[in-house]
Order: structure tokens, then C-alpha cells, then sequence
């Protein structure tokens, strides 16, 4: 996997909205204006990718933008608008359960004949459908576990050190060569993809955007805690089986050793994180804070919104035999090969 310490490129601005984004962080520009703001739409590609440049100031940057602009104020305050566009789209959209009892009870129960990406990958996917997969799912795995790290320092008890327990997992156990960000660089050597943090921003979906800020947006706010331990749980708790079934797609199409071992090995540690998060960390926290239960259950019906959202835009297109990665300014980018 290649490091940059000075994090990608930026990419292609869409919209009013991101373009002011970009010319502020590279002194060119403006924050973005209130009424563009208003304006875009809260899952477009306009909003999202604006939000998603905001949010990566805080992990790995961008090599045109200065380490200072992290905690620039008046960034600050327009990250703030796109944050409440996007967050009242959530609780506007989410059907939320009453409680984290209900929130899970959908997700704990394998459906008899799925229809999802998973199992769309498992039985008809071809190489391309999971290069693109591959390809969107880099910007998430490429910095697996470091959003919810973040609540870490929001947790104590019989909370922290079980969700501390789980991210020591995510990030290898102490071994470089078993963090999971760098086995998922392996899976996308065996696939022939670029392995550079955020080389493919420029072509995911608005979709695939959402899902990754959803988890930077619930990790930068102590206030939104209980949300973040509850995407953690949908996340755990959906990981074991749809992790079979993609290594059951990467071994059907020959993707390769390191492409198979990526989900073997989600399909055994996230059966045992589930029940620790389940039990220990959502336990735990609301032992605590009792009060942030419908929280921890917004965040994992938001998780489940979101994931559905991107769901529905991979199939329609790889249903109807076209890619799913977005055009850029060069033409139709495809990894269909």
C-alpha cells in the first residue's frame, strides 16, 4: 500500500458547493455561500463530496492543502451548514426504531433469499463488479476503524475497554501487517487496483460518499456518541455474513489469495466483535448513559439508510451492464475488464 504522509490530490470539484470548498482550502476562494449550501441536494454529489473534503482534513488531508486548515474557523463554520443539511436529511429519511432492541432485530436474522450487493457479488458477479466494489470500498477500508476510534476518549468503563478491545483487532493487534486497511490493500492488489489512499475519490458515488461521512460526522461530535457506538454495531453485526458471501464471490471468480483472506478473515473476528459490541460496548454505554439509547438507534437505522441507498445505485447499474463509478472530466471511467 502506497503512504503518502501528505495525503491524494484533490479531486474534481461537482458542484458550486465542493469548488468553494476546494478554493478556500487552497487559498484561491471563498467558504461556500449560504444559499448554495441550502441549494444542493443532502445526498448529492455536491454536498457530499464537499463534506467528504471537510472530514478528510482530519485524517490524512490533501497534498495542494496546508495541516493549518483542519481547524480553520471559518471552514469550520461551513462544514457546520453541510453537516446540518446532511444530518436533517438523516432524520428526516431514517425510519427509526424505539429502541436498540428493535434497531438490531432486522439485522440479526439472515433473510432466506437475499437480494443485496453481497449476494448479487456471490452469485452472479463478475471480475469488474468487484474491482468496482473493491474501488468505492477503498475510500472506507483504507481507513478502517479510525472513525469510531474517535470515541474512544467519549467512553469509560466496561464501554471503553471493550470497544478499545475490538479496534486493537481492526488494527491488527499490534502487527503492521494485520491492520485490516493494509489487508484490504492486499485484496486490491489481487484485483489489479491502485492501492493509494484516496485514488478513487474522483470516481465513487454520491453514495458511497455518504456512508464513509455518515461515520466521520457521528466520530467528530461527542454529542452524537451514542450514534457512533450504534453504526459500529450495525457494522459488526452485518459484517460475519456478508463477509462470506464475498469471499465465497472472490474464490468463485479467482480474485486471488489476499482478495479471499480479506473477508475469511472478517467472517471470524466479527462474529466474536458483534457480541462483544452487542453486549459490552452498547451495554456498557447506555449502563452509563441510559439516556442515548434512541441515539445508539438512530445511528444504526442511519447506518442501515445509507448502506441501502448505496445498495440500490450498485445494482441498478450493474443490473442494467454498466459501471457504477461516476464520469469524470476525462470521459466514462470503468474498470469493466
Amino acid at each position: 500500500m502506497a503512504h503518502d504522509p501528505q495525503g491524494p490530490r484533490l479531486p474534481s470539484a461537482r458542484g458550486p458547493v465542493s469548488a468553494a470548498v476546494m478554493a478556500y482550502l487552497t487559498g484561491t476562494g471563498t467558504p461556500p455561500r449560504p444559499d448554495d449550501v441550502r441549494d444542493a441536494a443532502a445526498y448529492g454529489d455536491d454536498l457530499q463530496l464537499a463534506l467528504y473534503l471537510c472530514y478528510e482534513l482530519h485524517y490524512r488531508g490533501f497534498a495542494e492543502v496546508g495541516p493549518d486548515r483542519e481547524w480553520d474557523p471559518d471552514l469550520l463554520r461551513a462544514r457546520a451548514a453541510l453537516e446540518d443539511r446532511f444530518l436533517a436529511a438523516l432524520r428526516r429519511d431514517t425510519p427509526v426504531h424505539e429502541g436498540v432492541t428493535e434497531a438490531l432485530a432486522g439485522l440479526l436474522v439472515e433473510p432466506v433469499d437475499g437480494t443485496g450487493v453481497t449476494h448479487f457479488l456471490r452469485d452472479r458477479g463478475e471480475l469488474w463488479h468487484l474491482r468496482e466494489y473493491a474501488a468505492q470500498r477503498s475510500l472506507y477500508h483504507l481507513k478502517e476503524a479510525d472513525p469510531h476510534a474517535w470515541v474512544l476518549p467519549r467512553l469509560w468503563g466496561r464501554a471503553k475497554a471493550a470497544m478499545a478491545a475490538v479496534e486493537f483487532d481492526e488494527y491488527g493487534g499490534g502487527r503492521p501487517d494485520r491492520v485490516h486497511a493494509r489487508l484490504f490493500a492486499d485484496l486490491m492488489t489481487d484485483l489489479g487496483l491502485d492501492t493509494s489512499y484516496g485514488h478513487y475519490l474522483e470516481v465513487a458515488s454520491a453514495e458511497m460518499l455518504a456512508t464513509v461521512n455518515l461515520m466521520s460526522l457521528f466520530g467528530l461530535h461527542r454529542s452524537l456518541r451514542g450514534a457512533l457506538v450504534g453504526h459500529f454495531a450495525a457494522v459488526e453485526v452485518t459484517s460475519s455474513p456478508g463477509s462470506r458471501r464475498l469471499a465465497e464471490a472472490m474464490r468463485r471468480t479467482g480474485a486471488g489469495p489476499a482478495a479471499e483472506h480479506f473477508y475469511d478473515e472478517h467472517v471470524e473476528a466479527d462474529a466474536v466483535h458483534e457480541q462483544v459490541v452487542r453486549h459490552d460496548v452498547i451495554g456498557g454505554l447506555l449502563a452509563e448513559e441510559p439516556h442515548l439509547e434512541p441515539d445508539v438507534a438512530f445511528g444504526i437505522d442511519a447506518t442501515g439508510h445509507v448502506e441501502d441507498r448505496l445498495a440500490a445505485r450498485l445494482l441498478a447499474d450493474w443490473r442494467a451492464g454498466r459501471s457504477s463509478l461516476r464520469a469524470t472530466e476525462t470521459g466514462v471511467t470503468t474498470l469493466m475488464s
